[in-house]
């Protein structure tokens, strides 16, 4: 039942991604792997049958967690060596043009949303996490809205054109932290999981050795 599960769930993920990318191009690839995320997560822990063991659920939610926060890392390296190399020029301006210039926008909004999973259900993902994506999603939100003519955007747009390769350094640098800090939780995870597992089996064979 689990893998039947699981089958049904990647071809699920797979409609919304194409979708999504169908509907608002490289944006919607972004904000489909999001959506993902956040549905996968939500999915197994309200439907998924509990066959599997916490530990192993909990190492598949942070997998699939980490991927679309990979993907935003490598649109904010592409924005970083946009004004030093032409090919990432060239990339950065045909994402912008396929999103119609929101993708840092459509970023944004994903990592508020990936944010907000962590704080309201924390049994697989830490809550810290969860504050950390929600800043960083504010962060990219402002910056998606610095070509508005607005008073409000007057205010804090300055900031991004004087500091703008710092900043996405940092979201790069934090973002990568992040993604480190569940590769490091999942390994330890396993590795419990499995000292468990050869307990178990030993307790099991010192049991029939007994009979």
């Amino acid at each position: 039942m689990s893998k039947f599960f699981d089958i049904i769930m990647a071809g699920l993920i797979s409609g919304i991604v194409a979708f999504t990318t169908t509907k608002i191009g490289i944006a919607g690839t972004i904000l489909g792997a999001v959506f993902w995320s956040v549905l996968y997560q939500i999915m197994s822990h309200y439907v998924k049958e509990p066959l599997q063991k916490a530990e192993t659920k909990k190492i598949e939610s942070k997998i699939v967690y980490m991927i679309p926060l990979a993907l935003i890392i490598f649109v904010e390296i592409i924005y970083l060596l946009k004004p030093i190399y032409l090919e990432p020029q060239q990339i950065f301006y045909f994402l912008q043009g396929a999103t119609n210039w929101n993708l840092f926008r459509s970023i944004g909004t994903g990592l508020l949303l990936m944010g907000i999973y962590p704080i309201i259900q924390p049994e697989n993902i830490d809550r810290k996490y969860g504050y950390i994506l929600l800043s960083l999603g504010i962060v990219i939100l402002l910056r998606g809205f610095i070509d508005v003519s607005s008073r409000f955007v007057d205010l804090y747009s300055f900031i991004f054109f004087e500091l703008g390769t710092y900043i996405t350094i940092m979201i790069i640098l934090v973002l990568s932290y992040v993604i480190i800090s569940l590769v490091k939780d999942s390994l330890i995870m396993g590795t419990k999981q499995n000292s468990h597992d050869e307990e178990k089996q030993h307790h099991k064979l010192s049991t029939e050795e007994l009979k």
